[in-house]
């Protein structure tokens, strides 16, 4: 198991990110603190490759009817929850990599834990 220092703790607050590029010669990772809990999601998109982890952070959209329609009531759940790709708005979780739209499409996710001080991401060689 590789140990990589990504940052110290006060450098991603709540509701930050660091996106560190290249990752072991790879397109790189985002670390984001969702509400005090760390993730680090692969920085490609699956479905196009874009640069996934330079995307809006938003919430869960959830709706009584379609947005269209005259009484619809929208509501953003978990605000910081879900990262969207710039290039074509796919909508990730951010704490599984779980794609919102096809539940069958993910991003690589890798364990972060607290080292001290540091930010750390253990990587299997």
């Amino acid at each position: 198991m590789t140990r990589v220092v990504i940052a110290k703790v006060w450098e991603i607050p709540p509701g930050g990110r660091k996106i560190v590029v290249p990752f072991r010669g790879r397109a790189g990772i985002g670390v984001f603190n969702v509400n005090g809990r760390l993730y680090a999601l692969r920085n490609i998109c699956p479905h196009k490759r874009g640069p996934l982890c330079t995307g809006e952070l938003t919430g869960q959209i959830a709706a009584d009817a379609p947005p269209s329609a005259y009484d619809s009531d929208l509501k953003v759940n978990g605000e910081g929850e879900v990262l969207r790709c710039p290039w074509h708005q796919w909508p990730f979780e951010i704490a599984t990599g779980r794609c919102l739209v096809d539940p069958e499409v993910r991003v690589k996710t890798y364990p972060v834990r607290i080292d001290g001080n540091d930010i750390v991401v253990d990587l299997d060689d």
